[in-house]
């Protein structure tokens, strides 16, 4: 009998850390779901609110950005070239596609809104 439990427990206690590894390796690699969609899909439209040429950034008041899992808001990116700020001012309509670049939101392509 005390056999029979031993190898229960053993089985149940496999079952959990197995379990659990895969919990930690899902955390540390991302969800499947986010690692398979490219990091810029499609373009999210925005107002701008402020260009700050000097700094590399801009703020946006966004609509929801699919491919970041990011709700409407508006908040401060960066963006990879500073040509894209010279081409808007406050009050803007655009469309635009950001990625994550290791914590830092960055605009990687933007436009006016047609």
């Amino acid at each position: 009998m005390k056999s029979i439990q031993r190898v229960l427990c053993a089985s149940a206690l496999a079952i959990l850390t197995t379990g659990f590894s895969s919990i930690v390796l899902a955390q540390s690699t991302g969800t499947a779901a986010a690692q398979a969609k490219p990091a810029t899909t499609e373009m999210t439209d925005a107002e701008v609110r402020k260009v700050d040429k000097g700094n590399k950034k801009i703020t946006l008041k966004h609509a929801e950005i699919k491919n970041l899992d990011m709700p409407p808001m508006t908040m401060v990116f960066l963006v990879n070239d500073v040509a894209m700020l010279d081409k808007v001012k406050a009050g803007d309509k655009v469309r635009f596609k950001a990625s994550n670049d290791g914590g830092k939101m960055t605009v990687t392509e933007m436009q006016a809104a047609k």
